[in-house]
């Protein structure tokens, strides 16, 4: 039972290490070292903590078990939590080849930035709508743009770093 309780133990650290090192990677990437240091500095006591105890017993089977579960699960455990977490920003772009004009409208109507371009797409002329937002918004920008245009194409991707412009305040409830 003490070997059991044992690979749980190691098992719970690697959770916990891992899914700390998946967060403090993602935070590192969006500028917040400080955050990021510091989480890496307890990631790095526990995973010495939980290494040294696999090597103690390496013939432990639940100990090497435990120490791979826990990688993994930790791996999925902080992608859920930077998921949850939404941290940062998105730049968000409508493709529609009729309602450009209308979903920026509704867009700027909900508070956030619009850029408008007029494009060529494979059958002709397209509106492009870009917006920068919170990555926790981006569920409110895809309703918005869905409500006046289910056809129309809609691309998300990270922005690293965001300067200037105008971001939608923030919203008290």
């Amino acid at each position: 039972m003490e070997m059991i309780m044992g690979g749980l133990l190691i098992f719970l650290a690697r959770v916990v290490n891992v899914s700390m090192g998946t967060v403090r990677t993602l935070l590192g990437m969006r500028g917040q070292k400080r955050l990021a240091t510091t989480i890496g500095f307890v990631e790095s006591l526990i995973f010495i903590l939980a290494i040294s105890r696999v090597l103690q017993d390496v013939g432990n089977l639940w100990n090497v078990l435990g120490y791979c579960g826990g990688f993994a699960a930790g791996t999925w455990v902080g992608l859920v939590i930077e998921e949850k977490l939404a941290l940062g920003y998105a730049v968000v772009r409508a493709t529609s080849r009729d309602d450009g004009k209308e979903i920026a409208s509704a867009l700027r109507e909900a508070g956030y930035g619009v850029t408008e371009m007029v494009g060529e797409g494979l059958a002709g002329r397209v509106h492009v709508v870009t917006t920068v937002v919170k990555r926790r918004d981006i569920p409110a920008i895809m309703g918005l743009v869905s409500q006046v245009d289910e056809a129309a194409f809609v691309t998300v991707d990270d922005a690293n770093r965001v300067y200037r412009g105008h971001l939608r305040a923030a919203q008290r409830t």
